[in-house]
């Protein structure tokens, strides 16, 4: 499991490559963590394109990091979502706190507003 981050006018891009589980949430949890007290982002997108698998310990990272932002009044989105995790963040509700958007593009001027 590997991690990218970019940044757009203080939205965090992070781009997760490998299965967010059991195994790899703590490592995610940090690395994220470090970014955001490093760089004080106002929204976070999670760049879900290179993740094949993702359990419930998943979820509460994501959960977990929308938490420390909209703390702050900020928002959190997943852009490149694939069927299998947007059925499980359905099912969860995840969706409805980070929203899934169909392109980068749309999320970031989504998220701007």
């Amino acid at each position: 499991m590997s991690m990218d981050f970019d940044y757009i006018d203080r939205m965090l891009i992070v781009r997760i490559n490998g299965d967010i589980d059991h195994h790899s949430c703590e490592g995610i949890r940090a690395k994220i963590d470090k970014e955001i007290a490093k760089r004080s982002p106002r929204a976070i997108l999670f760049d879900m394109e290179q993740v094949g698998f993702m359990d419930s310990s998943g979820i509460g990272v994501l959960i977990g990091r929308y938490k420390l932002i909209s703390g702050g009044g900020g928002k959190a989105g997943m852009i490149n979502v694939k069927p299998q995790i947007k059925r499980l963040c359905e099912i969860c509700g995840l969706q409805k706190i980070i929203k899934i958007y169909p392109s980068k593009k749309q999320a970031i001027s989504s998220i701007k507003e």
